[in-house]
C-alpha cells in the first residue's frame, strides 16, 4: 500500500488514525485527508517531535495498515 492508495480511501483508515494520534482534532483529520506530509507536519505540531521522527511514526503507520489490510484479505479468503 502506498500514500496515494491512503488518500483515496482515507474515510475507511481515519479510524486507525485516531487510533494512533490522539491529539488530532477533526479540523486536523479533514486538512491531512491522507496526504502524508500533512500528516508529518500535524504529528510535528501536536506532539512536538522532529521531522525525521514524524516521519517515520507515519511510515510505520502505513506499514501497519498494509499488514491489517494483508490479514483482512487473507481471512476473507479461507
Amino acid at each position: 500500500m502506498n500514500w496515494d492508495q491512503i488518500e483515496g480511501k482515507w474515510k475507511q483508515f481515519m479510524g486507525a488514525g485516531r487510533e494512533r494520534w490522539g491529539k488530532f482534532t477533526d479540523n486536523d483529520w479533514e486538512t491531512i485527508a491522507g496526504k502524508k506530509d500533512q500528516l508529518v507536519g500535524r504529528i510535528q505540531e501536536r506532539y512536538g517531535v522532529a521531522k525525521a521522527e514524524a516521519e517515520l511514526q507515519a511510515d510505520q503507520w502505513l506499514l501497519a495498515q498494509t499488514e491489517v489490510k494483508k490479514d483482512t484479505h487473507s481471512a476473507a479468503h479461507r
